[in-house]
């Protein structure tokens, strides 16, 4: 397959997935893909089921390895081993299932596994377990959202379980750049939501396309990647068999591409 380059060849894409191939067993999931996303942009990605999303999802993330090909980032070769090695690489992944705890607060999902203690008596009794601090976790989380411009999620220290889809695909949005990650992964982050709440995640997503971040977004909704995306990345049966620049290409192409598979650089 031809190299792909990115639309300005003048700057290094911030993520960069190089000529990536993975097999399981038999079956080859990805063939020498090529997938980049610069910062400030929001790249779609689209294939029919097996196309092999998940699989270099998977990847990026650090949950398989590649059996061959690198990730670069800002061009500087990055090893990514496992989850730890992606977020330390400033990779963080919201995935369908979002992963949020119905049994904690709004403050306490954002910090889960990062919670913030109380200090106090630290030097005097270092091995006795210290409480939450969730005055300071709700404060963080508070700030976090006014910042991310989400205020439909008014009572930070109440259990989740009555928040809408909407409101928690943005509470798992807040949670995943909490840590001042760059990249951004989103697996379909409006599948199964209504009109309201689907329009309040792309808002969201929206906004953060102005912090400078590289986003990632894995749908089936063309429409909804046409309102917030840059460019879609097309695959089919592995491979990279297109990228193209919303602003000079119809659904109509898109969609020709996922079903014939015609390898296009670039548009």
């Amino acid at each position: 397959m031809s190299k792909k380059h990115s639309e300005n060849d003048k700057h290094k894409p911030h993520l960069l997935a190089n000529s990536i191939t993975k097999s399981f067993g038999a079956v080859q999931a990805l063939k020498h893909m090529d997938f980049e996303v610069n910062k400030g942009e929001v790249m779609g990605l689209v294939g029919d089921n097996g196309a092999g999303k998940s699989t270099l999802l998977r990847i990026l993330t650090g949950v398989e390895k590649p059996d061959s090909g690198e990730v670069s980032i800002d061009g500087n070769e990055t090893k990514i081993s496992s989850p730890q090695d992606a977020v330390n690489a400033g990779i963080s992944v919201v995935y369908q299932s979002l992963a949020l705890c119905e049994n904690l607060s709004a403050s306490e999902n954002v910090f889960l596994g990062k919670e913030i203690l109380y200090t106090y008596g630290a030097n005097f009794y270092p091995n006795i377990l210290k409480p939450l601090n969730k005055y300071l976790m709700e404060a963080e989380t508070k700030r976090s959202l006014e910042n991310l411009k989400v205020d439909s999620i008014k009572y930070l220290n109440q259990k989740i379980n009555g928040l809408s889809g909407g409101q928690r695909q943005c509470l798992a949005i807040a949670r995943a750049i909490h840590s001042n990650s760059d990249i951004l992964l989103l697996d379909e982050p409006t599948s199964a939501l209504g009109l309201s709440q689907t329009e309040q995640v792309l808002s969201l997503i929206k906004k953060l396309r102005t912090a400078d971040r590289a986003i990632v977004i894995i749908s089936h909704h063309l429409s909804h990647l046409y309102e917030v995306c840059d460019r879609i990345t097309v695959m089919k049966a592995g491979q990279n068999v297109g990228v193209f620049s919303l602003h000079h290409t119809s659904e109509e192409e898109i969609i020709r591409a996922i079903t014939i598979g015609e390898v296009v650089i670039n548009k």
